[in-house]
């Protein structure tokens, strides 16, 4: 049983890139599906599919440049399930000045920071990826 399934997809894909896994699995939920679209839309990620087995899994495929180096150099968990962190449009960050993804979970859906910004919306400030 886990107290917090996202952080601990965020933490199987840190230890992915650590140990070079070119996947890595992790229990399947609609939200950990979401953050995996968005990771991938911006390129951090090179695939995420769902498994038709039971029960399901999300596996992620990880992203290496030629060099073998991860797109991905940092992941941080920001809302943790005892301390809920909610931004309002204009305090959403800007992770490493405009170069990193804030992903956050809002009343239109699970999106970038820079996609909430232009749907001006708020919410849940779920990660952050560099």
């Amino acid at each position: 049983m886990s107290i917090d399934p996202i952080s601990d997809m965020l933490v199987a894909i840190r230890n992915g890139i650590k140990a070079r896994l070119v996947e890595v699995s992790t229990p399947a939920s609609n939200m950990k599906m979401e953050v995996a679209r968005v990771l991938k839309a911006a390129g951090y990620i090179e695939d995420a599919e769902r498994t038709q087995d039971f029960p399901p899994r999300i596996v992620i495929t990880l992203k290496y440049s030629d060099r073998a180096e991860s797109a991905i150099t940092g992941l941080k968990r920001e809302s943790k399930p005892g301390l809920r962190k909610f931004v309002s449009v204009d305090k959403i960050p800007a992770v490493l000045g405009g170069m990193g993804l804030a992903v956050l979970s809002t009343s239109k859906g699970v999106m970038s920071g820079a996609e909430a910004k232009e749907k001006n919306v708020g919410g849940e400030l779920v990660c952050t990826v560099w």
